[in-house]
C-alpha cells in the first residue's frame, strides 16, 4: 500500500489525504477487499481511515467519531516537532534544514533503472532531467514511490524494510545485470552503495541535490515534555546548532541509520516506518 500507513498504537489503517481522494478511494478498495478476504472485522470512519475493530454497528461508529473528536483535541495541546517546512498534523513545524539543487547536466541514457531513497531526490531529478521517468524506478518506502508515481515515474519495487542498508540487501536480485543510477543527496550515510558493490551490481551514485543548515538568528526554546522528530543525521547537527536540549525531551528517530547519529546521551525511539506519519504515531502514544 502506498496511500494507506498502519497505526499499531491505535489498530488502524490512516489514509494519506495529501493525495486526491480518487486515489485514496481506489486503495481503500483494494484494502477492505483484503482485509474481508482474510475475515479481518473492520469499519470505515468519515475519514476514509480503516478502524480493525471485532464488531460493526451503527454504536461502534459513533464511538469511534467520539474517540477521534476527544483524541484530536487531546493532541492538540501536545508539543510535537517536525524538523522541516513540511505540515503534519498534530506536529509543530520547526525548519531546520534546506536543501539545494545541484546543477548540471544529468545523464541517464545508459541506465537500465533508477534507485530513489528520498522524496527529495525524485524532486530534484525532474528538474534536472524528466527523461528519468522512462527508466524503472526502485523506491526505499511508500512515500518516495508516491512521489514518483506523481510525478509520471515507473515504480518497479518498493522496499519493505525502509533503511537504507536493508534496501541495499532487498535490491540485490533486482538489479542484477542491470546498470544502475543511485540518485540522491550529495552525503550519504548508509553503506548502500558499498552493499551493492561487494555483491556484483554496477550503480553509479548521482547526487542532485545538498543538505544546509537553516540559519537562526538566535537559539530557539521549546517548551518542557517536547517531542523531536528527527528525520535524516543533518536534522540532528543543526537542531543542536540551534536548540539547547533539555532532558525533559523525547526524541523520535525516523529510521535506524539517523540513530545512529544521536549524542550519547540521547536514546531516540525510532518509528515502525520511515515517515513523518509514522514518527507523529509514535509521538502520540508516547
Amino acid at each position: 500500500m502506498l496511500y494507506y500507513e498502519y497505526d499499531s498504537h491505535q489498530n488502524r489503517f490512516m489514509a494519506d489525504h495529501s493525495y486526491p481522494k480518487e486515489v485514496i478511494r481506489s486503495e481503500l478498495i483494494k484494502l477492505t477487499y483484503e482485509l474481508s478476504k482474510n475475515k479481518v472485522a473492520f469499519f470505515t470512519d468519515g475519514r476514509s481511515n480503516v478502524i480493525i475493530a471485532p464488531e460493526y454497528t451503527i454504536f461502534s461508529r459513533l464511538k469511534q467519531r467520539i474517540k477521534n473528536i476527544f483524541s484530536d483535541i487531546k493532541n492538540h495541546r501536545k508539543h510535537i516537532y517536525v524538523l522541516s517546512d513540511k505540515e503534519v498534523k498534530h506536529t509543530k513545524s520547526l525548519p531546520m534544514i534546506e536543501t539545494e539543487m545541484i546543477e548540471g547536466k544529468v545523464d541517464l541514457g545508459s541506465y537500465d533503472a533508477v534507485v530513489f531513497s528520498s522524496k527529495n531526490g525524485v524532486k530534484y531529478i525532474d528538474r534536472l532531467n524528466p527523461e528519468w521517468k522512462k527508466i524503472p524506478a526502485y523506491a526505499i518506502s511508500a512515500q518516495t514511490a508516491k512521489m514518483i508515481k506523481n510525478l509520471g515515474g515507473k515504480v518497479a519495487f518498493v522496499g519493505k524494510e525502509k533503511h537504507g542498508d536493508e534496501f541495499a540487501q532487498e535490491l540485490l536480485t533486482h538489479l542484477k545485470g542491470k546498470r544502475t543510477a543511485y540518485i540522491g543527496a550529495q552525503d550519504t550515510v548508509s553503506n548502500f552503495m558499498k552493499i551493492l558493490k561487494e555483491n556484483g551490481i554496477e550503480c553509479d551514485h548521482i547526487p542532485v541535490y545538498r543538505t544546509v543548515c537553516k540559519a537562526h538568528e538566535k537559539k530557539i526554546s521549546l517548551p518542557k515534555g517536547s517531542v523531536v522528530i528527527f528525520s535524516s543525521p543533518s536534522t540532528i547537527e543543526c537542531f543542536f546548532k540551534n536548540v539547547e536540549w533539555d532532558e525533559s525531551f523525547k526524541a523520535i528517530s525516523i529510521g535506524r541509520t539517523t540513530a545512529k547519529y544521536f549524542p550519547d546521551f540521547i536514546q531516540p525511539l525510532i518509528a515502525e516506518n520511515t515517515s513523518l506519519e509514522s514518527c507523529v504515531y509514535k509521538a502520540l502514544s508516547l
